[in-house]
């Protein structure tokens, strides 16, 4: 995940996410798992440094469900199983597919899904950074200058290690 700017350079974090932990929100027909952010009112525990929906929803064959986003969010849909219609178009997906999310610019959105046949998914959205990304072996920052520092701290013992960080 690459994080704003501002947040580079925060002490890396670990959390146990435990599938059967995660607060669950139920729809007649679907089960909808919150990893991350929310759905509806459901909100998962999970400690993020920026804002993520991430939610693994199930849903019975004929049944339809909807997923809502803050504006500006844009994401997709990874479908692990099974078919179904998504958003205003009822456009088709099947599994193994990725469906892209547009973002709406100014007011909070949501996508409806139908399921065709049983239907298991993974939905991830957030705000676009609008940053830009460089990236080399693990470092991901905004300016070469800058992942050039970073592998100098590195190499200067300035990140420490795992077992000092608590991760």
């Amino acid at each position: 995940m690459n994080l704003p700017a501002n947040k580079k350079l925060v002490t890396p974090r670990y959390q146990d996410i435990v599938h059967h932990d995660l607060p669950v929100r139920y729809e007649d027909g679907a089960e909808i798992r919150v990893i991350s952010g929310f759905s509806g009112t459901t909100k998962s525990p999970t400690a993020n440094y920026v804002p993520v929906t991430m939610v693994e929803i199930i849903l019975r064959e004929g049944y339809s469900v909807k997923q809502d986003f803050p504006a500006d969010y844009n994401g997709f849909i990874y479908i692990i199983s099974g078919s179904g219609t998504f958003g205003a178009d009822n456009r088709e997906g099947n599994a193994r597919e990725v469906l892209w999310l547009s973002p709406s610019e100014e007011f909070a959105s949501e996508v409806s899904m139908t399921a065709i046949t049983n239907l298991k998914l993974l939905v991830i959205a957030g705000r676009p950074l609008r940053e830009p990304v460089v990236a080399r072996g693990p470092f991901v920052m905004n300016t070469n200058e800058e992942l050039d520092q970073a592998f100098k701290d590195y190499r200067d013992g300035k990140f420490g290690n795992w077992e000092d960080t608590g991760g």
